[in-house]
């Protein structure tokens, strides 16, 4: 396979990347700020908010990194073996990590959106635990499928 072909893919995943670089430099600050704002009796919620904002970040980076590995992998023909299957658990176990982390936060989304009167940003929060729990069993597949193609390769290696 030639190299490069999966140039479209690693840009969309270096794409993927920035916005949330910027939303982690930019707008988790603010939404630290406005949370304390909400709450001013409580005043270590705005280093809660900024401990578990920047907290998932680390995973989602990690994730991103697996999915890169995983494209370099395809370009050096190696999708068929255990590193591909490796890179895939640790997408898994990533987006299972963002999805614990985010329901263990929900309180944090409840109370501001009581205080601000907004329910969609309860929504905010599930939208996110959605879209890692559907992450984590695309991965799941993707890793069961491919462990199994590698068994069936090596079972047929070894009758020839």
């Amino acid at each position: 396979m030639k190299r490069g072909t999966t140039l479209f893919l690693k840009i969309a995943v270096i794409i993927i990347g920035i916005p949330v670089l910027a939303l982690c430099i930019f707008l988790v600050p603010e939404i630290a700020n406005y949370a304390s704002e909400l709450y001013p009796d409580i005043t270590y919620l705005k280093y809660l908010v900024l401990i578990g904002l920047y907290v998932t970040a680390i995973p989602f980076y990690f994730a991103l990194y697996q999915a890169f590995k995983l494209l370099s992998y395809i370009d050096k023909n190696k999708a068929f073996s255990e590193l591909s299957v490796k890179a895939l658990k640790n997408i898994k176990n990533c987006a299972i990590t963002i999805s614990i982390l985010y329901v263990a936060g929900m309180p944090f989304f409840y109370l501001m959106a009581e205080v601000d009167d907004a329910p969609g940003i309860i929504l905010i929060g599930l939208g996110i635990i959605f879209a890692s729990i559907v992450i984590a069993v695309f991965a799941a597949v993707l890793q069961k499928l491919l462990q199994e193609a590698i068994n069936i390769k090596s079972e047929n290696d070894l009758t020839v």
